[in-house]
């Protein structure tokens, strides 16, 4: 929601500049955002009667196309393209996958998935993450790490791109926290201050909004304020 919020108040600000005259409402729902990013799943209802419900890592109707499991950890292999799919086999040494005109292209792959998927997992299953990923990679077939919140904290793109980031606490101990987005030449952003407990920055932000000190030891003392 607050994505295309900020898409609204930037397509705002352009018809001003374009138009003149007045400002506008900006309305955006939470359901509504999310639906906007659920790509097919109303016309596949309505064109088929289909109702997409969870499927894990797979991508219904684009075949094979999941996330499989490996020695040390998971990889995700997007192998859905027709000559991609002949290349993933040949690298898995299935050519008799490859060259079996039933699953030649999408719509037969998909009414087999479950056997493909079964003989990939079978491979990466013997297999390095690292591993997988070299042979693919020269095999010009897509596929990527899955990471977890170890594999990002030691990654170093991610630190060489600031967005890792150490936050000293209110409480006293140090963690790690994500990093500014999106970032701007002139402008990059920081974390002003950790996070606050109930009621510490209630002064602060009172006398910002005009109030006295008089005036806010008053609400407290009502048990308005904490």
């Amino acid at each position: 929601a607050a994505l295309h919020g900020v898409i609204g108040v930037m397509m705002a600000l352009y018809h001003r500049k374009v138009n003149g005259g007045a400002g506008q409402v900006i309305d955006v729902a939470l359901h509504e955002a999310v639906f906007n990013v659920m790509e097919s799943l109303l016309p596949e209802y309505s064109a088929f009667g289909a109702v997409r419900e969870a499927a894990g890592s797979a991508l219904p109707g684009i075949a094979p196309s999941n996330a499989y499991p490996c020695q040390d950890g998971w990889v995700l292999v997007a192998g859905n393209g027709d000559s991609i799919f002949k290349r993933l086999m040949a690298t898995i040494g299935r050519q008799d996958l490859a060259d079996d005109p039933q699953l030649a292209d999408n719509a037969g792959r998909v009414a087999r998935i479950a056997e493909i998927d079964a003989v990939i997992g079978g491979w990466t299953r013997t297999q390095s993450v690292q591993a997988v990923m070299d042979q693919l990679a020269a095999a010009r077939v897509p596929a990527g790490k899955v990471y977890t919140a170890k594999d990002i904290a030691e990654d170093p793109h991610y630190r060489a791109r600031d967005m890792i980031l150490s936050q000293h606490t209110r409480d006293g101990d140090d963690i790690e926290v994500p990093g500014i987005v999106p970032k701007l030449s002139l402008t990059p952003g920081t974390v002003r201050s950790s996070a606050p407990h109930v009621g510490d920055d209630t002064d602060a932000v009172l006398a910002e909004a005009g109030l006295t000190a008089q005036q806010i030891a008053l609400l407290r003392s009502k048990g308005v304020i904490q």
